[in-house]
């Protein structure tokens, strides 16, 4: 008997973030979307058990490479309020708070304000919360915010970024795109985005639970 006989096989499962591009086929993916800068030719996956995906933008492109995609969308992050009910309570005594995505940290010289993305998950949801208004180049910054009820602005520091996707979460949470400023200044002047518009009852009805029952 060799360690192949005694592991069986398993099917991936893929979630959170910007991931298609590492798919295999067979993947199971739920809530995941394209990475903008990679090209479609780039996604080397053709057969994919797709339940839900990020936003319309991904789901456009997997169509297009002749994959079936239903109209399930939004980024399983958005569930955090609705998983954790009892552990994350906001807590707004602070005017803002600024939260980079990795590239634009070097960017941000406000460290009073900073949400790092190098902190832990559960602190940077915490310090969120602890604010009144949410102003992030990072697209989960913008998402944790969004999901539960801060109002946020997308800060577009650099071109490291496409905006392939936070137009594809915009879309799958009832907006056309996120229209970015360009300082915090400016995020300060224009206010938040309009409040999010998602059903989280679909993308959880969604979950391959049916992995688990086999």
């Amino acid at each position: 008997m060799t360690l192949d006989d005694e592991v069986k096989p398993t099917r991936r499962l893929l979630g959170i973030g910007s991931i298609l591009h590492f798919a295999n086929d067979g993947d199971v993916i739920w809530g995941s979307g394209i990475n903008g800068k990679v090209a479609s030719g780039d996604i080397p996956a053709r057969q994919l058990d797709i339940r839900a995906v990020r936003g319309p933008k991904t789901a456009a492109r997997l169509r297009d490479m002749g994959m079936s995609v239903p109209d399930v969308f939004g980024d399983p992050a958005l569930l955090v309020p609705r998983l954790f009910k009892d552990r994350f309570v906001p807590t707004p005594n602070r005017d803002y708070v600024i939260v980079p995505n990795l590239h634009d940290l070097p960017l941000v010289t406000d460290q009073t304000r900073l949400v790092s993305p190098l902190w832990g998950w559960n602190r940077c949801i915490e310090e969120i919360l602890s604010a009144k208004f949410v102003i992030a180049s990072s697209l989960h910054g913008l998402i944790l915010a969004e999901a539960f009820g801060v109002p946020a602005r997308y800060l577009r520091l650099s071109e490291t970024e496409s905006t392939f996707k936070y137009d594809d979460y915009a879309q799958g949470t009832g907006r056309a795109s996120l229209d970015p400023v360009r300082s915090v200044e400016e995020a300060l002047g224009e206010g938040p985005h309009p409040a999010i518009s998602f059903d989280a009852d679909a993308l959880i009805a969604a979950f391959p639970f049916d992995l688990w029952r086999r």
